[in-house]
């Protein structure tokens, strides 16, 4: 299975920042450990071209060549240096890489990503580019390009946070459906509507979770029975955690990986290939965040691992 990182260009972030930036070396780190046949490959950065599938392109300049605001610096949450501006081309470059492994093998992961709260014109919470919406809109690019076939594509945003860039971005876009499970009364506290919403309450527990994402996704199956989608990204956010500093639920570990298994079953019994990204995570003890999101990719692995062996199974 391919993993796809750009852990090797660090933010320079002031003491006390929020943004757990040792997260992303810790993980890749300690993926030896994790059950599956793993090939960790550094990710190239995304071309000024790709980035402008979904982003305005002064935008783009105006992140690439220092020019953003005070204000607009405020608003992503990060001071701008040529490395922030390198590692966000790089984080959407993983996906990028991510999104062509999963629908040549069925699954593969970038180690950062699910930067959900980009808009086209601007980024937000954290996020600079949307590298999912620039990875959609390339993998329809060029699968149109092959097959002369219009790729839909499923977006499985299960952050807690809610996925407002991203369902800014394809709101008028009938080839991408977005779902969003997050907590109502958490940041982004203007919601932008996704296809399908789910707003969960604060100190929501597994079971009402896990019974909400089952209903969701449900409701997703028959919403595109007859435009069924060609390629899934999931988005696998640890802050649902109930250690986590900024998430206000209450899911266990065991919880977590219950979803995340659920997930990536849902998606191989229809034989759509997924692209996992590790979104938000912000646990008050930075390896239980590590460990949800290795438990995360233990079942992309045994996902991809059954998906490998119903392929050379099939006549």
């Amino acid at each position: 299975m391919q993993a796809f990182h750009s852990d090797n260009f660090s933010l320079t972030l002031p003491p006390g920042h929020t943004f757990p930036a040792s997260k992303y070396r810790m993980l890749r780190d300690q993926l030896p450990g994790v059950v599956g046949p793993w090939r960790v490959q550094e990710a190239q950065a995304a071309t000024d071209g790709e980035l402008a599938l979904a982003h305005t392109p002064d935008y783009v300049e105006a992140v690439l060549q220092g020019h953003l605001t005070a204000a607009q610096q405020r608003e992503i949450g990060f001071p701008w240096s040529p490395m922030m501006a390198e590692r966000s081309r790089r984080s959407v470059g993983a996906s990028i890489a991510a999104a062509r492994a999963a629908l040549a093998e069925g699954v593969a992961a970038n180690l950062a990503g699910g930067t959900h709260h980009a808009y086209a014109d601007r980024g937000s919470g954290y996020c600079v580019f949307n590298d999912v919406a620039v990875a959609a809109r390339l993998m329809q690019a060029e699968w149109h390009r092959r097959h002369r076939q219009r790729l839909r594509v499923l977006v499985i945003d299960l952050d807690v946070h809610q996925g407002n860039g991203t369902a800014a971005i394809f709101r008028d876009d009938s080839t991408v459906f977005t779902l969003s499970l997050h907590g109502a009364k958490n940041f982004p506290f203007r919601k932008e509507p996704s296809d399908l919403d789910v707003d969960l309450p604060d100190g929501c527990t597994d079971a009402p979770y896990l019974r909400a994402l089952d209903e969701a996704l449900e409701a997703v199956w028959a919403r595109l029975a007859g435009t069924p989608p060609g390629l899934a990204f999931y988005l696998a956010g640890a802050d649902p955690h109930e250690g986590d500093r900024l998430g206000r639920l209450k899911l266990t570990t065991a919880g977590m990986r219950e979803r995340d298994r659920r997930v990536f079953e849902a998606l191989r019994v229809r034989r759509l290939p997924v692209a996992l990204s590790m979104a938000g995570g912000y646990g008050r003890d930075l390896q239980t965040t590590v460990d949800v999101q290795l438990n995360t990719l233990r079942e992309a692995a045994a996902s991809w691992q059954q998906w490998q062996a119903e392929t050379q199974s099939s006549p």
